[in-house]
């Protein structure tokens, strides 16, 4: 059964901090589902992407013009009766309530969560993106883990990709039977 199937204009965002991953499970529910993927990143203010880069971190007067950005993506999508499938860190709970409001209906999400050490270890592997490693600190510090909050499934990345988008794509599809996903 897959989530299209069930909730054709169900938007899933996927976050978490830097390194995470959340553009390849992004990709992966995506495709498995037949709902388009939007990379948050390509939605940043250039201003943002060049603070970014220098290795300055960003402040919540940066990323409030994203968070709309994003927001518009996702009602747009469920106005169209899409799926849609987006990336985006949403570190601070009133980043993820901004969007929650801004979809103004069906909105889950997928935190992708790990350790410290591996989040470092991914973003020094990683070649051409423009957030440098030495940003992953400040990250962590901003992150309010979405322990608690409705509609949020939780995914460690200890695992394979495809072990991730699987486990991903299986808590979806049970918290959305059990009505885990309606904004509010």
């Amino acid at each position: 059964m897959e989530l299209e199937k069930e909730a054709p204009s169900l938007a899933v965002l996927v976050m978490g901090v830097s390194g995470c991953g959340k553009s390849s499970v992004g990709e992966g529910i995506a495709a498995r589902n037949g709902m388009r993927f939007v990379e948050g990143d390509q939605l940043h203010p250039a201003a943002n992407v060049e603070k970014m880069a220098k290795g300055i971190p960003l402040t919540d007067d940066d990323r409030l013009p994203w968070l709309d950005r994003i927001g518009v993506e996702i009602k747009a999508a469920q106005d169209a009766s899409q799926g849609l499938v987006i990336s985006c860190s949403a570190l601070k709970r009133i980043y993820r309530e901004r969007l929650r409001q801004a979809a103004g209906g069906r909105l889950a999400f997928v935190f992708l969560e790990g350790s410290r050490d591996l989040l470092l270890s991914r973003m020094q592997a990683r070649q051409g993106h423009f957030m440098p490693a030495s940003l992953l600190d400040s990250q962590l510090q901003t992150l309010e883990p979405p322990t608690g909050e409705a509609g949020v499934v939780t995914v460690t990345i200890d695992m394979a990709l495809d072990d991730m988008v699987a486990l991903a794509c299986e808590e979806l599809r049970g918290a959305a039977v059990n009505g885990g996903f309606h904004a509010g």
